[in-house]
């Protein structure tokens, strides 16, 4: 064989690689999308039984058809808070026997036809141009994004069984040279096997890619009178096993240590599950020498020995998961000093419905910060305290820092083609963000106002501190109902946001109304009139937000945002719940005769 051949099946077979890598990448990223509403809905109810757990990690990972999706995919939700770490280690085994699947698939390259034709259209090679051509047409003729999902689907197993027919194209001509023959036997060495095994699949980042190469290489050994034996063949198994670690564990550079948990485990899994199997097949193997695994493996029977190995390692370490997770523990132990909270992550963006609802936490996150940060701005108007003043600075901050993300977040987010549901949630989250973050300014706002008053000494008369308490409880009032509204999603709560915003603007109204009719009495000063009226002002702008949150919330059910069609509708209408509820808290927040 000459130099050029060799060569050019050097080029053909990284090609094919290359082929085979970008089909599986875009089988699986239209998987993800057709998989996207179920994976929200059940995933967090399902993590918390072990059994369930597993079984959902293989069914998961037989759907997306891509172990290291999955596990990046929990690293990201892991980080992202949304789901406990000890909740993905059920999953994360049942990802290995799910991602048996595509070995099976790959096998039936193996079927001789004959000339039969139903068995020749059992081929992969044959079927997928049939699939290619339909996606291509579901692709060209569909408007509806599903069918486009599917179509991306059929072409990218079509794209990867081409290459997987030109690597095996390359590997004829290369296993007619002595060389090729050299470097299988060195793969009698078991853990020269295993090394290769795990390396390779490192560098590619996909076991199914290199179970698939292995099975091409056995193929095309067979068919020169040679073969990829059975002592060479199981502790490569064995470690592709381990290389498919190697994305979960790029994944976890950059995320909390909770999340870098999550591939500790999966490598711990994979090693210790190796090593259980690897052990008694070398002893086995130098004491019993059985002449039936110098045998030639076929494909299909890769396939077997890869399930069986991913099915026993996961039925022999399952009942350790909480050893396992210990061991993670162990070797990724907490820090008092790391930040605890919701995250966003950019991991989540391939699964969209995730990306919302973790974007959706960290905004209810958001709001509990935008809350305590008011509240604790006005519990110091009167009583002025420097430690509570810089911890109000510090939320500001923080709140600033959430909509800058969350902002870069829904923008990336809104382009991954997202479904009608989540782009209503994506549309509530634009029109809340900036909200909470308002809040935060007006707290700090109020902080000045305290500081103000602290330092020139300046008291209120008794009545007028009357009337601000009342004022006081009227908009912490709302502020909390709001919070509460926009965590739960909460219609009814949202629909009282409203009539207490207004029943507060009546309440400002009185108050400087009030203030006037002291100043003409000459019972207070100019000067309290303008600290009056910042503490007003502030008081007034976070109910106006409020507002804006809950008409969010509601709106959002029919996806639009028309905030002025929907208060006229409401406030016009004298029978409905709004006018009741107006009067209630009219009642309730009353400031009396006070002058």
């Amino acid at each position: 064989m000459g130099v050029n051949e060799i060569v050019f099946a050097v080029i053909k077979l990284l090609g094919g690689l290359a082929f085979f890598l970008y089909g599986m990448n875009v089988m699986s990223g239209g998987l993800e999308k057709m998989a996207k509403g179920k994976l929200e809905k059940t995933l967090i109810k399902v993590t918390s039984k072990k059994l369930l757990a597993l079984v959902f990690g293989a069914g998961i990972t037989v759907a997306i058809q891509s172990s290291s999706a999955l596990t990046v995919m929990l690293v990201g939700l892991v980080n992202s808070g949304l789901l406990n770490f000890g909740q993905t280690i059920g999953v994360l085994m049942g990802s290995n026997i799910g991602t048996t699947l595509t070995a099976w698939i790959l096998s039936l390259a193996g079927i001789e036809s004959d000339g039969n034709l139903l068995l020749g259209l059992l081929q992969p090679k044959n079927f997928s141009l049939i699939f290619a051509l339909i996606g291509i047409m579901l692709i060209m003729l569909s408007k509806k994004q599903k069918h486009h999902n599917v179509g991306g689907i059929l072409i990218g197993f079509a794209v990867l069984m081409f290459g997987m027919n030109l690597m095996s194209d390359a590997m004829k001509p290369l296993t007619e040279m002595e060389g090729f023959t050299s470097l299988l036997t060195a793969f009698e060495n078991p853990f020269l096997a295993v090394a290769f095994g795990a390396i390779f699949t490192g560098i590619i980042q996909s076991s199914a890619a290199s179970v698939g190469i292995l099975q091409t290489a056995a193929t095309a050994a067979l068919a020169t009178g040679g073969g990829v034996t059975y002592r060479m063949a199981i502790p490569i198994i064995m470690g592709q096993n381990i290389g498919t670690c190697v994305t979960a564990v790029i994944s976890s550079f950059g995320v909390s240590r909770n999340a870098k948990k999550v591939a500790v485990v999966h490598l711990a899994f994979n090693i210790i599950g190796t090593l259980v199997v690897l052990i008694p097949f070398c002893i086995f193997n130098y004491v019993a020498n059985l002449p039936a695994l110098d045998r030639a493996i076929t494909p299909f029977e890769i396939a077997i020995v890869h399930s069986i190995f991913n099915i026993f390692t996961t039925f022999i370490l399952f009942p350790f998961t909480k050893t396992l997770e210990a061991i993670a523990n162990k070797l990724v132990p907490e820090k008092d000093d790391e930040k605890q909270g919701k995250l966003l992550d950019e991991r989540l963006l391939t699964v969209p419905s995730f990306a919302v609802t973790n974007a959706l936490d960290v905004v209810v996150e958001m709001s509990d910060v935008s809350k305590n940060a008011f509240n604790k701005a006005v519990s110091i108007v009167g009583s002025f305290n420097d430690a509570v003043a810089s911890e109000v600075s510090e939320m500001e901050t923080l709140l600033d820092n959430y909509e800058d993300q969350l902002g870069t977040y829904m923008v990336k987010l809104s382009s991954t083609g997202v479904s009608d549901s989540d782009s209503k949630k994506i549309a509530k989250i634009l029109h809340t963000i900036n909200d909470f973050e308002r809040i935060g300014d007006h707290a700090e706002n109020l902080v000045g106002v305290a500081r103000e008053i602290h330092d020139k000494k300046i008291t209120f008369s008794h009545e007028a501190n009357a009337e601000i308490a009342v004022l006081k409880n009227a908009v912490l009032e709302i502020l909390d109902i709001t919070n509460k509204a926009f965590r739960y999603n909460d219609l009814e709560l949202a629909s009282s946001v409203e009539p207490l915003e207004q029943v507060i603007d009546g309440i400002i109204a009185d108050i400087k109304s009030h203030h006037v009719k002291r100043l003409q009495h000459g019972n207070c000063t100019i000067e309290l009139g303008f600290v009056l009226t910042d503490l007003l002002t502030n008081y007034e702008r976070v109910s106006d937000h409020c507002s804006n949150v809950a008409v969010a919330i509601i709106e959002s059910r029919h996806g639009t945002f028309e905030a002025h069609e929907y208060l006229n509708h409401v406030k016009n209408d004298p029978n409905s719940a709004y006018t009741k509820a107006f009067e209630e808290y009219k009642t309730r927040f009353s400031l009396g005769a006070n002058i």
